[in-house]
């Protein structure tokens, strides 16, 4: 198999999740999370295919191509068991510092380790600070030794070598700096951290370094700048986590379709009861408008990475919590079979999907966290109108558009200039409901443009002395759901060529869906009050399912399906 590895490979080597005999199938997800097992045959055959290759740059040895193709390729594995991410990718938030600030050696070294199957720990957190990283306390002593402890360390117990961010100063983001350190060094002690509750047997540790001597070559740039580059390659993991809230998110609502279809009440089907169907409809628009969000920001950090420390977190904030509303609201059309750990749908799967979703969630940063990280920005940049060039807004959101190299060295700690997302749509709104042949959806579109040029105020007001100490999160939060808003209008109006999520070229149902869950969101209301407007992204996602395909922008063929067991109560 080439080492340019697909998500259609993926399915291809890893077969049918339904089959009960397959080893790489929903039952033996299940079956290692009854036991805390780590995926390793699954991971082995991953690696051995060359899926760990797919984040490392091809002059490391890798076969990174885009982060757009990356992200769905990741799904494909997801879908299946999530914990095959930190299982293969964990190391992608060291090799993106090692690759900002790493000697050649340094780099060759990690290299070396990644490319064949190991990882790289990466120790930034401690237990007592959580995402306070500037409250840090272990540090590099004058004697040159390293002392303190590190919490939840992805891998932490079986990598090859840490990534480690020390304090080497008394105050501010210089005092932290970053070391390059053998796994197996005298005086390092590693731990399992506490189990979770989703992602079970998943890999992470307590790392004490208890007075571990510290080479000079083992400093990784510059003194004082490991906590500014850790944050910077942050941005790059926030978009492949997506990946996984995706995978999950797709195995829970092809699987509430599949029960759904076949549970009949009273003679209905599930799908066809209005409160189920509406239901069904809330989750495949979240599903919808987050596989809509996380492409366009896949894409965008190759063309615009000066603004991912805002784009980032805001796409993680959409996609993640879109995500957790899509397992809540099937589970609410499971009813009692979203509690039982046997039987249909997916003999357990289901229950293992709504705990790792929950993982996922805060797998980098918790929600709250997340939104600080951009929220300072938010005053600025809401109200700068500089309008991107259109050739810019093609490339990010035409699927079919080449992308530049992807650049880390580009990616920035604030946005310097204005979002091209928002201020680029005010020009294209006019003409974008013009060609609607919807007046429903152009509505909504128009409702997005002035959501957008409101920002400004609720931002500046945020700011105001007496303001609601809220506010300012509050006002991220808005940005986040109204910029995805913007992004779907943006994915429509680059791909009327395109046949988007399986539908006629130009068909604009999933934009009004999408559109509509968004701007619930953004308001802070139920999105079940967008009603039919929802309609047709159920209609989407239901055809995707029955066509065996994954439900993403353009559909990719999933494997085969065998033949299923039949839920003998499914008629009850």
């Amino acid at each position: 198999m080439s080492r340019a590895l697909t998500a259609e490979g993926v399915e291809e080597l890893l077969g049918d999740p339904g089959d009960p005999g397959n080893p790489y199938s929903f039952a033996a997800a299940v079956a290692r999370d009854e036991t805390d097992a780590h995926p390793d045959e699954l991971c082995r055959t991953l690696v051995s295919a060359g899926f760990h290759l797919n984040y490392l740059p091809r002059e490391w040895g890798g076969a990174f191509d885009s982060f757009d193709r990356g992200l769905t390729m990741v799904r494909a594995a997801a879908r299946r068991d999530v914990n095959v991410m930190p299982g293969t990718m964990f190391g992608i938030i060291a090799a993106t510092c090692l690759r900002l600030h790493g000697t050649a050696e340094q780099r060759e070294r990690v290299a070396r380790i990644l490319t064949g199957g190991g990882s790289v720990g990466f120790a930034l957190t401690e237990a007592a600070h959580g995402s306070e990283l500037l409250a840090g306390e272990m540090r590099l002593d004058e004697d040159g030794r390293l002392r303190g402890e590190k919490w939840m360390v992805g891998n932490g117990m079986r990598c090859d070598a840490f990534y480690v961010v020390a304090r080497t100063g008394e105050r501010g983001p210089g005092a932290f700096s970053a070391f390059l350190l053998d796994s197996g060094a005298d005086g390092v002690v590693r731990e399992p951290a506490p189990r979770t509750g989703g992602m079970r047997g998943v890999d992470t540790a307590r790392v004490r370094f208890e007075g571990v001597p510290v080479p000079e070559d083992a400093l990784v740039g510059k003194v004082g700048e490991g906590l500014e580059v850790a944050v910077l390659a942050q941005q790059a993991v926030r978009l492949m986590s997506m990946a996984g809230s995706l995978g999950c998110a797709d195995t829970a609502l092809r699987l509430t379709l599949g029960f759904a279809a076949g549970r009949r009440v009273a003679g209905t089907p599930l799908t066809g009861a209005p409160h189920s169907r509406r239901e069904l409809a809330v989750a495949s628009a979240a599903l919808l408008a987050a596989d809509a969000v996380a492409l366009a920001a896949a894409r965008g950090v190759h063309v615009v990475p000066g603004v991912f420390s805002v784009w980032a977190p805001a796409a993680k904030h959409v996609v993640a919590e879109a995500c957790d509303e899509l397992t809540r609201r099937c589970a609410g059309v499971l009813a009692t079979r979203s509690v039982l750990r046997e039987g249909a749908p997916g003999s357990g799967m289901f229950q293992k999907v709504q705990r790792d979703t929950a993982v996922v969630r805060v797998i980098d940063a918790s929600p709250l966290a997340n939104l600080r990280s951009f929220a300072a920005q938010i005053p600025t940049l809401a109200g700068r109108s500089e309008e991107p060039d259109p050739d810019t807004l093609h490339r990010i959101f035409a699927l079919d558009a080449e992308l530049p190299p992807y650049d880390p060295a580009r990616l920035d700690l604030v946005v310097r200039g204005s979002d091209p997302v928002l201020t680029g749509l005010r020009p294209i709104t006019g003409a974008v409901r013009a060609e609607l042949t919807d007046p429903r959806t152009a509505a909504l579109v128009g409702r997005v443009a002035d959501a957008v040029a409101a920002l400004g105020t609720e931002a500046a007001a945020a700011r105001l002395r007496g303001a609601d100490p809220n506010a300012l999160a509050d006002v991220a939060e808005r940005y986040a759901w109204v910029h995805a808003a913007a992004a779907c209008v943006h994915l429509w109006w680059a791909n009327r060529h395109l046949p988007l999520y399986g539908g006629e070229p130009g068909a604009s149902g999933w934009l009004r869906a999408v559109l509509s869950f968004l701007l619930a969101r953004s308001g802070g209301v139920d999105p079940r009050r967008g009603g039919p407007d929802l309609l047709p992204a159920l209609d989407a996602a239901d055809a995707l399912r029955r066509g065996n395909r994954l439900i993403t922008a353009l559909p990719v063929p999933l494997a085969p399906e065998t033949s299923r067991p039949s839920d003998p109560m499914e008629n009850s």
